[in-house]
């Protein structure tokens, strides 16, 4: 497969940033912008969030994440479930979690 080069201006401290992530992911950024871009053409979309385990988790930021997964859930036909249903999916993912 030929290869081709590809240039990316960008603030410097947000490529220190970006650099230092890649690396606590284990790769390089090459590789990170190399996954996004075979995803994005393979899913036609922005298919995925990568984020550091070091990210500190607010209420703020909880609210925002609840509210994007209730969208996903009514445009995938699921935001029927009734409590019980959410707590065994929440008891589950819990269990896999402590795997």
């Amino acid at each position: 497969m030929a290869q081709a080069t590809f240039s990316v201006r960008m603030d410097e401290t947000l490529k220190n940033q970006f650099d230092n992530l890649c690396q606590d992911f284990g790769m390089n950024m090459t590789t990170a912008i190399n996954i996004f871009a075979r995803a994005v053409v393979r899913q036609r979309r922005i298919p995925f969030e990568i984020s550091s385990p070091d990210t500190q988790i607010t209420r703020d930021g909880a609210i925002k994440a609840f509210q994007a997964l209730r969208a996903q859930a009514k445009n995938n036909g699921v935001s029927d479930m009734t409590l019980n249903e959410i707590n065994k999916e929440i008891n589950n993912a819990r269990r896999e979690a402590n795997k």
